[in-house]
């Protein structure tokens, strides 16, 4: 039992003791003496007891912070022990899922949605340590799979945030227009005429699905065994990975894609700002201080930034009069190091902050990645085809969060 607790009733037995006490109208010597005695201690233990709240809060807080984040700790857990060979074997096989594979592939379908084999988007991360094994009987040495070069995420350096949906729309009320303050004219005067309270909504919806195909021969079935399981994790992981990353930022809205942030900033809101001239700090803190003036930010570490490789050249290469000093280090002494990506276009820059917990932009995902094995298509050579499914959606709640700089290099 805490000691806070045990104080507490200790304080309301000697509560009830003197009540007693204090009732008699002619208490004796003894009466006297042990009333003193308990409202000593009372008051000690009021001392105590305060004491004992601040040393057990900080067990308190580890206490509740275990108990939030148990369930993750064991989901994580039961994900880390997730075999993609068995998925592979089953749809080449016919074998069973067992363990852990199959527990989270029930826990899944459970959601429904599936036509193949469900496998969630975790699973496909890359696992410290993953090799294949040294020796096969063909007397070769089989080394692990060279992988093809994908870009990092650029979206998850902007801010923009990832959520699992199970199913349906998911939308995001945004305030439009609320309170005005108003002072009064005159001594009965009113405050100010009252203002409706309006938002609008962004959502997210299942309405854009795209996949990511493979093709494993015969020979790779065989031959690469275990590392087949890491090879096809991380390739699978590379390309979808890619491709929202690159539809968060470019995507057309079109041809079944959602609609990303430069070509939909009319739709989203986002400002545009043609800088034509030279790559510059100046050109960046022109932004940072419009930033400011919106109540978005307090300071220029808020800011995200991210722009393609020929700017940071261009900002590297260009040196401040009479000094070793680059634009490039100028930039970086405020902000923080940008995403370099050719996900963004050329002589293009985007500036995103998160204000008040909200992300510049959502990336819907729906459940997991729906694995579906062909083994008809190229039947004739033993191949099998596999097609991972996703179902992906991208909106931004609130286009102030984000600013959108064109024409810098004087393009």
């Amino acid at each position: 039992m805490l000691n806070s607790v045990k104080i507490a009733r200790r304080q309301s037995e000697i509560r009830q003791a003197l009540a007693e006490l204090v009732g008699k109208p002619t208490p004796t010597e003894d009466e006297t003496r042990q009333m003193e005695t308990l409202d000593g201690e009372y008051r000690t233990n009021e001392t105590r007891y305060r004491a004992s709240l601040v040393s057990e809060d900080q067990e308190r807080r580890e206490a509740g912070a275990d108990l939030e984040t148990r369930s993750d700790r064991e989901w994580q857990d039961l994900m880390g022990r997730f075999e993609l060979r068995q998925v592979a074997l089953s749809l080449d096989e016919g074998k069973a899922l067992s363990g852990a594979t199959a527990e989270i592939v029930a826990e899944l379908r459970n959601a429904g949605g599936y036509q193949g084999i469900p496998v969630p988007l975790a699973a496909l991360e890359t696992r410290a340590g993953e090799t294949i094994a040294a020796d096969v009987p063909n007397p070769k040495v089989i080394r692990p799979v060279i992988d093809r070069l994908f870009p990092g995420s650029v979206a998850e350096r902007l801010g923009i945030q990832r959520i699992n949906i199970t199913s349906g729309e998911l939308a995001f009320p945004v305030a439009t227009a609320g309170a005005v303050f108003g002072w009064q004219t005159t001594e009965l005067g009113n405050v100010g005429a009252a203002s409706e309270y309006q938002t609008t909504e962004r959502s997210l919806n299942p309405d854009h699905t795209g996949g990511a195909q493979m093709i494993l021969s015969r020979k790779a079935l065989k031959q690469a065994g275990d590392g087949l399981e890491a090879a096809i994790r991380r390739d699978l992981n590379a390309a979808i990975g890619a491709e929202l990353d690159r539809v968060a930022i470019m995507g057309s809205g079109a041809a079944g894609q959602p609609l990303g942030m430069i070509p939909g900033a009319e739709e989203y809101g986002i400002a545009i700002t043609p800088v034509g001239a030279a790559a510059t700090w100046a050109a960046f803190r022109a932004q940072i201080v419009a930033f400011m003036e919106a109540n978005a930010i307090t300071s220029a570490s808020q800011v995200n930034l991210g722009f393609d490789p020929a700017i940071w050249a261009e900002l590297d290469e260009a040196l401040i009069t009479g000094t070793a000093v680059s634009e490039w280090d100028r930039l970086t002494k405020h902000v923080g190091t940008p995403a370099i990506s050719n996900v963004i276009p050329d002589a293009t820059a985007i500036m995103t902050a998160t204000v008040q917990g909200i992300a510049p932009g959502y990336l819907g995902i729906y459940g997991g990645v729906d694995l579906i094995r062909d083994p008809y298509t190229k039947a004739q050579s033993g191949q099998l085809v596999l097609t991972g499914l996703v179902t992906a959606d991208f909106t931004v709640p609130r286009g102030l969060q984000t600013r959108i700089l064109t024409g810098i290099g004087g393009e």
